[in-house]
């Protein structure tokens, strides 16, 4: 059996869609997909999408990204309540938000959401930054109480004891999984790239493996005895960053 991984395969964009719908449904019926969020803001294609990969695969294991919990059409009053329902339509279709033991490994779907652990947002990133206008939340919380929320619903999975963990998230666990070389300019995303209280669980955990998304740059590196990856689709024009196929992460 093997693992595979991606994130921020965004169907939203034809492209995207065309090499979700080309997945083979033959090469992979024995194997496990973890879908590390952002799949697309609009519920027609979130259940498209979990139909093809329930199909193609054996088990998939999913946790939303921040396009997932859009709200812009007025659908849902909050974010929440699309948070709600992106996780019933998904169970619905046979996927898992919760942990899953094959054998030796168990896989550990994270929640989140940042809390600018990554240092404090401009007032320009407060302007551009789609989430700020597409979710929506209770009116007195803040990021803070955000990443709590989803933070504080991983805590009765932490307990977790096997020879292998494999854990992910979609947002970034530790900043310090960027390249050093970053452009300044790209930097100033960093606020809202994840949260610092991810890491602590995963320290928990003492994954060996951890699979991240949210930025769309593919990256494999080794820190603290666990192994990040990032392998995100991506938007079309990103090419240059992403490999845009699946990545075999392990196999048992």
């Amino acid at each position: 059996m093997r693992i595979f991984a991606i994130s921020d395969i965004h169907v939203d964009f034809e492209e995207n869609w065309t090499w979700l719908q080309n997945l083979s449904q033959h090469d992979y019926t024995e194997d496990v997909l973890i879908l590390a969020g952002d799949i697309g803001h609009t519920i027609p294609l979130l259940q498209g999408t979990f139909e093809i990969v329930s199909r193609c695969f054996s088990e998939v294991l999913y946790v939303p990204g921040n396009h997932d919990l859009w709200v812009r059409r007025h659908d849902y009053e909050t974010s929440l309540g699309k948070f709600q329902a992106v996780r019933d339509i998904a169970i619905d279709h046979g996927l898992h938000l919760e942990p899953m033991q094959f054998g030796a490994l168990t896989i550990v779907p994270l929640l989140g959401w940042y809390d600018y652990s990554f240092g404090q947002p401009a007032n320009k990133l407060r302007k551009v930054w789609a989430d700020y206008k597409a979710c929506r939340w209770p009116d007195d919380w803040d990021e803070n109480q955000i990443t709590q929320h989803f933070i504080s619903m991983n805590e009765g999975h932490l307990d977790i004891s096997n020879q292998v963990v494999v854990s992910f998230s979609h947002f970034l666990p530790r900043i310090d999984i960027m390249p050093v070389s970053m452009p300044l300019e790209h930097k100033v995303l960093y606020p809202v790239f994840g949260s610092s209280l991810l890491e602590s669980q995963i320290r928990t955990l003492g994954s060996q493996i951890h699979i991240y998304g949210h930025h769309h740059l593919n990256r494999r590196l080794c820190t603290d005895a666990t192994v990040y990856i990032n392998n995100a689709l991506g938007y079309p024009h990103e090419k240059k960053i992403t490999s845009r196929k699946l990545q075999c992460i392990l196999e048992i």
